[in-house]
């Protein structure tokens, strides 16, 4: 069958294509030699009937040898064993997908068939991407769908739910640190000579960890998402406490975990942040507490890992309770911001029940909440559908202890709270979209989830809900008995979509499962395009990279949890099981290389060649971490997951410690009040 995956590559580059001048080749070119091995990549794919074929193949042969470019060159060598391997593997094992296959080369074998775009869509997505077949042809029969797939049928409301927020609940968000730009005069800067000095020696530092979009120290303030996402936040507890859901003496905590690009920012991070806030005069009605790597592992050392030794007699708790923390990748941090309601309750609050995660871009727009849905922020926090009880439309019974709402673009509110944040694409699809398309499946599952609003019929909100697989990194939380129970987690090698990856860690449980609850008009505003659209840009490259590894890591996890993907799949579809792929090499590749060629087609040379270098390097890292009989990424869960029942078992045993007032417990509760007390930003 790898024939018919050679005319398939054919059909889109071969000669006489007038649409596709980026897939001329022409490897004497010493000024794009990223793109001639892109090129060279995708002729070779496509088999001895391209008349560039020898050429080609010879030229990333010759070029795994150069100094510059061998290690791009062997990656795309590389990609072709991969390809090749599971295309040929799915075919021997799947007669249906062979079956696909060898229509999608039938129908590109008529030249013709390629301008209707819509039909050839779905014979490509049949093949590369299913989750996206059918969406086209009825939207609305796909969207009630999925909301049917999604019902519960409540067989229990929580009879005691949440109902003071402000006092029960721990307000978390992530706050990612980087150093000036080197153009950035670090004597000008605003900040005491303490911190300009540290900051000076740690610029000297390497660069252990890459964001998306870190808070450059020294940035103006109006620039600063820290301040912008804490202002909206104390003036929405504001609001509630004109409706009287808070009383005036109320201090509702927010715990930050402050995440670094470098070591030597930990030890100043929590100094610039104090600094910066006293400067401001501003946020003097939040209790803010601020967590860095070095606070977390203090946290370990002072407290957890004697805890673990004393009571569960376990002698190596420091190293493995390291999965608490805050430095590292994405899923790192995500994790920790759900934890630490767990650590609180125990340890500083006995009366916290929940946490309630939200990301500094977003914004609770009270007034339209009260508007449209008559209730603010705080009141859609009371519902008793959160840690209700329920059964599935599979007949399982689930406990909905995770509550997610949902997210309106700040151009969008002034016409309704209720406008998709991600909107239906029109099918205007490029070549690497054949491959992989996942913004049609994100839309249905935004429309479908996101946007259901409970009604009388069916969907009320009372005998039956909605539950939520596809959530953003804001607006969801969790209540502290779940999360004892089912201890859910993101593994620290999520770079992407750690909020999709969360809720995987406990699908495949036997027994009752965890799942969110959809809460009906609970929306937060995004404010991302308005506020960081400067570093949204400069982010482009590495996010949408970040988007390849995704897929990578997301198809090995699936493998590494169950044994059944299939069954996986089928809860988590169409949108985070889109990520989920069976021939995951095969999407990557194709999809990044695709991609590179767009970037060259259109005169974007230097994007092109940074995508290439970079997407080389990190593909590579990743498909090295999945792969071989070592299979890093089980074993780096499997561990994690050791971590994470030891941090609970832990917790769990302090908790009745306390109660039963051990001395060793109250002395651990003493110190862990220490330690808290030091991460308090002081206003």
């Amino acid at each position: 069958m790898i024939e018919q995956l050679e005319s398939i590559i054919y059909a889109l580059i071969g000669p006489g294509r007038t649409d596709a001048p980026s897939f001329v080749f022409n490897p004497i070119d010493n000024r794009n030699i990223p793109g001639a091995l892109n090129t060279g990549f995708l002729i070779t794919l496509a088999g001895p009937a391209h008349p560039d074929f020898t050429e080609a193949k010879r030229f990333l042969e010759n070029m795994s040898e150069s100094p510059e470019w061998g290690g791009v060159a062997q990656f795309y060598l590389e990609g072709l064993r991969l390809v090749r391997g599971e295309i040929r593997g799915m075919c021997e094992n799947d007669p249906h997908f062979a079956g696909r296959l060898n229509t999608l080369a039938d129908w590109v074998s008529n030249s013709r068939n390629l301008d209707n775009l819509k039909s050839t869509a779905e014979k490509f997505w049949a093949v590369f991407f299913p989750e996206a077949n059918g969406i086209l042809e009825d939207r609305e029969e796909s969207i009630e769908a999925l909301r049917s797939k999604r019902k519960v049928t409540i067989t229990e409301l929580n009879a005691a739910p949440i109902t003071d927020p402000a006092r029960q609940l721990v307000f978390t968000s992530n706050v990612l640190i980087t150093i000036p730009p080197e153009t950035k005069s670090i004597t000008g800067l605003p900040l005491s000579e303490e911190v300009k000095e540290k900051l000076v020696e740690t610029m000297q530092e390497p660069q252990l960890y890459w964001y998306d979009h870190p808070i450059q120290v020294g940035v103006e303030q109006h620039k600063n998402e820290v301040f912008y996402g804490l202002r909206n936040l104390e003036t929405a507890f504001e609001f509630e406490k004109d409706r009287g859901n808070i009383s005036e003496e109320a201090r509702p905590i927010c715990v930050l975990s402050v995440s670094v690009t470098h070591r030597g920012l930990q030890d100043l991070a929590k100094k610039y942040l104090e600094e910066e806030f006293a400067r401001s005069g501003e946020l003097k009605k939040l209790d803010l507490y601020a967590f860095t790597e070095a606070d977390t592992q203090r946290i370990i050392t002072d407290i957890l890992a004697p805890a673990a030794l004393h009571y569960l007699h376990r002698e190596n708790g420091e190293e493995i309770l390291k999965v608490f923390g805050v430095d590292g990748d994405y899923g790192r941090h995500y994790s920790f911001l759900k934890a630490i309601a767990a650590f609180w309750k125990v340890f500083v609050n006995a009366k916290i029940r929940g946490t309630f995660k939200i990301d500094i871009d977003q914004v609770f727009p009270q007034k339209e909440l009260v508007d449209e849905t008559g209730a603010s922020a705080f009141e859609h926090l009371k519902t008793p559908l959160w840690g209700a009880h329920g059964v599935d439309s599979g007949g399982r019974p689930l406990e909905l202890g995770m509550i997610a709402g949902a997210l309106v673009n700040e151009k969008d509110i002034s016409t309704s709270l209720f406008t998709p944040d991600v909107r239906f694409p029109d099918l205007d699809l490029s070549y690497d979209e054949f491959f992989f398309f996942s913004p049609l499946p994100q839309a249905l599952s935004t429309e479908a989830e996101m946007m259901l609003r409970y009604t009388q019929d069916g969907l009320d909100g009372q005998r039956a809900c909605a539950q939520r697989i596809h959530v953003t990194g804001g607006t969801n939380g969790i209540l502290v008995d779940s999360l004892e129970r089912h201890r859910p987690f993101t593994p620290s090698f999520m770079g992407r979509a750690e909020d999709q990856a969360y809720i995987l860690s406990v699908l495949m449980n036997p027994g009752t499962k965890l799942a969110y609850v959809h809460k009906d008009g609970f929306i937060m505003r995004h404010d991302k395009e308005v506020f960081a659209q400067e570093a949204i840009e400069s982010a482009f490259v590495g996010k949408l990279i970040g988007d390849y590894v995704r897929i990578i890591y997301f198809s090995a996890y699936a493998a590494a949890l169950t044994d059944n993907v299939t069954a996986l799949k089928e809860m988590i579809d169409p949108f985070t099981g889109c990520f989920v792929s069976l021939i995951p090499a095969t999407v990557v590749y194709l999809r990044f290389c695709f991609k590179a060629a767009s970037f060259f087609a259109m005169g974007k040379n230097a994007r092109g060649t940074q995508f290439i270098r970079n997407g080389a390097e990190r593909i590579k890292r990743a498909m090295d971490f999945v792969s071989g009989e070592k299979n890093l990424l089980k074993r780096v869960y499997e561990k994690e997951r050791l971590g994470w029942d030891m941090f609970y078992d832990t917790i769990s045993a302090v908790e009745d410690a306390i109660r039963n007032k051990d001395e060793f417990a109250l002395g651990l509760q003493k110190k862990a009040e220490i330690i808290v007390e030091e991460c308090a930003i002081t206003l």
